[in-house]
């Protein structure tokens, strides 16, 4: 049995929200409106006397936060918002005016909170992880309630003090921490892949198997109305680097060319620039793994559907597997782009893509294909640094997006091909790699914006 076997839900990867980033946007509102809460608890005394509430900044958080609407996303939580019902204009127009401040409830009364209340820290921070906030109730220089909070890529968020909230209590009945793990499983119980996840997905989140076929069928349905907006809106994408749409264009361009034996791979970049350039914009994405790499999945899933056809059984069938190799790379890993640069999510993305597209085109599951196709893609994005432009999940994290898939699909095909078994690297050895390259990796390139492409912000 091993150690520590993983028990993070399909639906706590797969998460719905606004953009533009699950680290900097979702997990930040999601700490702030746990921090709201806590507050509620405060006694009666400690609620009366406070006056400010302070929103401290350190890492990536701090580097790349405005381009990344940090700041709006925690005063979004501090006033109760949550991801997935947010209204991705009205968290635009959150902290426009510098002056305005809101009202945030703190037991019986209410605190005005603005930018000035918000600090950037560029100093280092003792802290575990590369994001990281506190967050502070205040009395003129009296701290009433502090706590402080780590956003780990995709959404998911720690509190200070508290054993990971993603690993939940619950036991599961086929446990498995590792690919060679889940693949000892598989023998030993006699089981097939998509049962083994449903089991275990059943046991950590209480739903039925039919609960869990339709938010299977629900995220799907959220990643493609995220596409359909984003072959429609054309224009340019908010920030200043007035990045135009791409999506829109290179649609009509397939459309154009369906008689051509490319134009399947231009729809499906197309598909994948449309869910990206949605993110871009803060519109509702879902996490897969992050909302950076949120083209990537929504893209191929896209193609899937629309294109080869897969019913909704396969595509359920294949979002497990992708979900799989999701929870492997994060759980020897990690899927922040503020730890792993962006291997950690494009790479995680591209991975999980590849297990998508191998398990819909089989009869039945085959975890030697499905190993390989993910330990190709994640083999070949390794060292691949985060290095936005301006802070905004633009350049190059669109276009990086479709790259992503398309290394998808030709790890799929490679995988497929009848060599599966020729492997000699197994996804755990390159999950391990993945993981090392990213501790080398120079901070520059892990989403502060220091090095690489975002030093070509002068010519944009």
């Amino acid at each position: 049995m091993p150690s520590s076997p993983i028990t993070t839900s399909v639906f706590d990867l797969f998460k719905v929200g606004p953009g533009p980033s699950s680290s900097h946007t979702i997990g930040p509102m999601k700490a702030a409106f746990d921090f709201r809460q806590r507050l509620a608890q405060l006694p009666s005394d400690s609620q009366q006397r406070a006056d400010t509430i302070q929103i401290h900044l350190y890492g990536s958080l701090s580097a790349t936060g405005k381009g990344h609407g940090t700041d709006r996303a925690i005063v979004a939580g501090l006033l109760g918002w949550q991801p997935e019902t947010t209204d991705p204009d009205a968290l635009l127009k959150l902290l426009r005016d510098d002056s305005v401040t809101y009202s945030v409830s703190v037991g019986a009364q209410t605190i005005g909170i603005g930018s000035k209340d918000i600090f950037f820290h560029k100093k280092r921070y003792d802290s575990p992880y590369a994001n990281t906030m506190v967050l502070k109730l205040v009395s003129d220089e009296e701290i009433l309630a502090e706590e402080e909070y780590y956003s780990i890529g995709g959404g998911f968020i720690l509190r200070k003090g508290e054993p990971d909230a993603v690993a939940s209590p619950q036991s599961v009945p086929y446990p498995y921490g590792t690919m060679a793990e889940l693949k000892a499983q598989l023998t030993s119980q006699q089981i097939d892949l998509d049962e083994l996840l449903l089991a275990n997905e059943m046991a950590v989140t209480g739903r039925s198997r039919a609960e869990v076929n339709q938010r299977l069928d629900q995220i799907l349905d959220f990643m493609h109305k995220a596409v359909r907006r984003g072959l429609r809106h054309k224009g340019t994408l908010p920030g200043s680097i007035r990045l135009s749409r791409k999506a829109p264009i290179l649609f009509n361009q397939a459309k154009e060319m369906s008689q051509s034996s490319d134009s399947f791979l231009i729809f499906l970049n197309a598909y994948c620039l449309a869910a990206s350039e949605e993110n871009a914009a803060g519109g509702i994405v879902v996490t897969a793994p992050t909302s950076g790499a949120s083209g990537v999945i929504p893209g191929l899933t896209y193609l899937a559907k629309h294109h080869f056809h897969y019913d909704k059984a396969t595509l359920r069938a294949g979002m497990l597997a992708a979900a799989a190799i999701g929870f492997l790379v994060k759980h020897n890993a990690s899927i922040s782009g503020a730890e792993m640069g962006c291997m950690g999510e494009i790479g995680t993305a591209s991975a999980m893509g590849a297990a998508f597209l191998t398990r819909c085109a089989q009869d039945k599951a085959n975890i030697g294909p499905i190993e390989a196709a993910a330990e190709i893609a994640i083999e070949h994005h390794l060292g691949m640094t985060c290095d936005p432009i301006g802070g905004y999940v633009q350049i190059p994290c669109i276009e990086r997006n479709a790259m992503g898939a398309v290394k998808a699909y030709n790890a799929y095909l490679l995988a497929t091909s009848g060599a599966a078994s020729f492997q000699k690297i197994s996804l755990d050895a390159v999950i391990k790699v993945m993981k090392a390259t990213g501790r080398d990796m120079s901070t520059k390139y892990k989403e502060t914006s220091e090095a690489g492409l975002a030093l070509s912000a002068t010519e944009c």
